[in-house]
């Protein structure tokens, strides 16, 4: 079964910022591409060549596969020679996984299995969720074997992504690949599937150091980004110019600190790291204490805002960018999101008014807000007392410093005020 399954027939389940890119390149590949959601305006939008967020280059590979009939998209899960799980796995209380998402996925596989098939997460998960994964689907079909070599085996792998939004057509085709199977067999599988559309390096492993590499990444940027955002604290207390102060640091030739900003936010940095502290906590003292200091930013950026409020009895301020990176749409576990949010309950008087170039509506937790507007960059620029900016989009960069003379200005990303704090308005 092994040598003749070429797996030209895939199911991607879970069309999101990761699944949808991995189907459309699947596709372009010349494999058969089923995407499955559950939100069916989705799958509507998948079906008429669109995507439902923004991501370079990925709606114009959507579209061409759709039009040659490679890539279809529908609610419910079919068979296929192989699958690939990439749905959500946020945490719970206590910062535990909740692989809810994962164990709903592998129960609707498990019904389509015929024997043979491999069956990929692709998800970002603690060590042991495709195991997890396989147990899930073998205690739902007693009649499959997971033992290699028989007709009747089914195989399990993790093969993580590692890309960057705003860049995840490139990266998905062009980054090096780590592929952990449950055995060698379904390690192989995984890679020869993978190698029909990556040109980078495929690193063969076992499944948990698969998915402990994934988070090992995440976490050391994490910890690296910490060390920032506490220098830029300190900075501040100190009276002393963060962004100087890195720029001087790193002429060291081992030195490279990285940029403070209002916090870290997506779906992975923000995340990732917890599932290691869960999963070892009493050896992971450095990676929880770097979650704290980033997650504890935003506190540190909304409390040094309403004191620069004060002065005013009902202060306009303009807040640039929910997103949790540049030039993206995506708000997922955004620092700047909860800011604002948290900005306009704390206002007794006053408006919050937010630019965010890359969407057309605001969250709904912020929507009904009477206090909350979304407002064009001109116009929120003129009325702000207050410029407060939280993401370096590029029409942010774009803005004339000397046309905020007249404004206080709080740079959280040192676009405009290489001090990295509220700058007074300049007569």
């Amino acid at each position: 079964m092994m040598a003749n399954n070429p797996l030209e027939t895939v199911c991607v389940i879970g069309l999101g910022y990761i699944g949808l890119p991995t189907a459309a390149v699947l596709a372009q590949a010349g494999k058969r591409v089923t995407g499955v959601d559950l939100n069916e305006s989705v799958v509507e939008s998948v079906n008429n060549g669109r995507v439902p967020f923004v991501e370079e280059g990925l709606e114009t590979v959507v579209a061409g596969a759709v039009a040659r009939e490679r890539l279809s998209a529908q609610t419910t899960t079919p068979s296929a020679d192989a699958y690939i799980v990439a749905v959500p796995t946020p945490f719970k209380d206590g910062h535990a996984a909740d692989l809810s998402f994962v164990e709903s996925a592998a129960r609707s596989i498990a019904r389509q299995l015929g024997g043979g098939e491999l069956i990929i997460l692709e998800s970002t998960s603690p060590p042991g969720t495709t195991e997890h994964m396989a147990e899930v689907i073998l205690a739902e079909r007693t009649d499959l074997s997971a033992a290699p070599g028989l007709p009747t085996s089914v195989y399990f792998s993790h093969a993580p992504e590692r890309v960057l939004p705003g860049r995840i057509m490139i990266e998905m085709v062009d980054n090096d690949r780590i592929v952990g199977g449950t055995t060698t067999e379904a390690s192989e599988l995984t890679r020869d599937l993978y190698a029909s559309f990556c040109r980078g390096e495929l690193l063969l492993t076992d499944a948990r150091t698969a998915e402990m590499a994934k988070l090992t990444e995440n976490a050391f940027r994490d910890v690296n980004i910490a060390f920032a955002n506490e220098l830029s604290l300190i900075a501040d207390q100190l009276d002393i110019n963060v962004w100087e102060l890195i720029d001087l640091a790193n002429h060291h030739p081992r030195v490279n600190i990285l940029q403070p900003g209002p916090g870290v936010g997506g779906h992975c940095i923000a995340v990732d790291p917890w599932f290691i502290v869960a999963a070892a906590p009493e050896t992971s003292r450095l990676i929880s204490t770097a979650r704290q200091v980033n997650d504890s930013k935003p506190e540190a950026v909304l409390r040094k805002t309403l004191e620069i409020a004060e002065r005013f009895k009902a202060p306009r301020i303009a807040a640039l960018g929910i997103a949790f990176k540049a030039n993206i749409d995506d708000l997922r576990q955004s620092p700047s999101r909860t800011i604002v949010g948290n900005l306009a309950d704390e206002l007794s008087e006053g408006t919050v008014l937010v630019v965010e170039p890359n969407i057309e509506e605001l969250p709904s937790e912020l929507a009904h807000r009477s206090n909350v507007q979304l407002t064009e960059l001109d116009e929120a620029l003129e009325q702000a007392d207050i410029v407060l900016l939280l993401v370096d989009h590029s029409p942010f960069k774009a803005v004339d410093p000397e046309s905020l003379r007249s404004k206080i200005v709080l740079d959280t990303k040192g676009v405009w005020d290489s001090r990295g704090r509220a700058t007074p308005p300049r007569d």
